[in-house]
């Protein structure tokens, strides 16, 4: 177990960063900060230099959190949606406050218990003297988090993600390319609630990548009300089924019929949670705003999206390592594409759990995403 450590509630002044000497803090460790160069056929978040991803998964029960490291002055946003948020630091990433930087991501399972990851994380990039300089007192490392309610699957509601799971996970992170699936906060998330007869879903990972140089990707974590649907085609590939469990219900026939079945999920229950990144250069107004256009992709690939059972939140990073010159705009425009594709996979990369089917259990994993 990890130990306790004194919480830093807030901080004022900015302090600059200072060579290390007597009463200074600690350089970073080298090995932690830094960033190897992505592999050519890496295609999820990772593809983005500047970037590492790991999970940590529980045994006892299908729950997990994942930790999404950024390079030293990352930049950062969040854009936030669904009527049952649960969150940390987001308040820290509005433009107008001061902090600019941003460290790690932590996405969890757990429900508001699951933030606890967030500490884990912030633990581990402290030993690392990762963070926001603060003098002699050292660092403090920005890690906002989200979480979504998985309390429900699987086993025992007191089996959640803790501090350690958040640490475990950073520990875990690298440039490979993002496992998929029922892993770290995917772990224990489901989708097509909204009729009573759900499918597994799991966590998923997209990249797109410009000729030019330019990458923008997405991870997530898709636990929603609704159904996933591949934006390419309009079909349901996972989500609430036909009363026998055999076939997919479609939700969006369901609320245009008025069905007793249709519902929007109970609150507080569902969510989903991601990340959009680039290795673009861009200012704290900017990522925000590439994380607005970003929950795009939840409308294109999930049908209800935004609901009040859901805490829909998306995250931005810009890492900067690459030189290119574009429009911040098109950078949202394909932060959106990425996240659907990223939604998508999420439910091809997911196996049954629980007595829950996934995409591949039906035979609906659409074409382009067969092997």
């Amino acid at each position: 177990m990890l130990p306790l450590t004194a919480a830093v509630c807030a901080f004022g002044v900015a302090v600059a960063a200072q060579a290390p000497g007597r009463g200074q803090a600690t350089p970073a460790d080298p090995k932690a900060s830094t960033y190897a160069k992505p592999a050519a056929d890496n295609d999820t978040l990772t593809a983005v230099e500047g970037i590492k991803v790991g999970h940590f998964t529980l045994a006892e029960r299908p729950t997990g959190c994942t930790a999404i490291l950024a390079k030293e002055g990352t930049t950062g946003g969040v854009d936030q949606r669904g009527g049952a948020p649960g969150t940390r630091e987001t308040d820290l990433l509005n433009p107008v406050n001061n902090v600019q930087i941003v460290n790690a991501i932590a996405l969890s399972g757990g429900s508001a218990f699951g933030l606890d990851a967030a500490t884990g994380v912030m633990r581990w990039l402290d030993e690392h003297h990762i963070g926001y300089p603060v003098g002699a007192a050292g660092v403090v490392p920005i890690v906002p988090a989200a979480i979504l309610f998985d309390l429900g699957f699987g086993g025992k509601p007191n089996i959640r993600p803790t501090a350690e799971c958040g640490y475990r996970a950073a520990d875990a992170a690298s440039e490979a390319p993002v496992e998929e699936g029922n892993v770290g906060a995917g772990a224990g998330a489901t989708v097509g609630k909204s009729g009573g007869q759900p499918m597994k879903a799991g966590i998923g990972s997209a990249a797109i990548k410009l000729p030019n140089g330019l990458v923008v990707a997405a991870i997530v974590a898709v636990n929603a009300v609704g159904d996933i649907i591949d934006p390419l085609t309009g079909q349901v590939v996972a989500g609430t089924r036909t009363e026998d469990g055999q076939h997919l219900a479609d939700a969006r026939r369901l609320l245009r019929a008025g069905a007793p079945r249709q519902s929007t999920g109970r609150p507080g229950e569902n969510t989903t949670i991601g990340v959009v990144a680039t290795n673009a250069r861009l200012t704290k107004v900017q990522a925000s705003k590439i994380a607005q256009m970003a929950a795009d992709g939840y409308a294109r690939a999930i049908s209800p999206v935004h609901t009040p059972g859901d805490g829909d939140t998306i995250f931005s990073l810009a890492t900067g390592t690459w030189d290119g010159q574009v429009n911040y705009g098109t950078i949202g425009a394909l932060a959106a594409e990425a996240m659907a594709d990223a939604i998508v996979r999420a439910a091809v990369k997911a196996t049954s759990s629980n007595g829950l089917p996934s995409a591949r259990d039906l035979g609906t994993v659409p074409a382009r995403f067969r092997q």
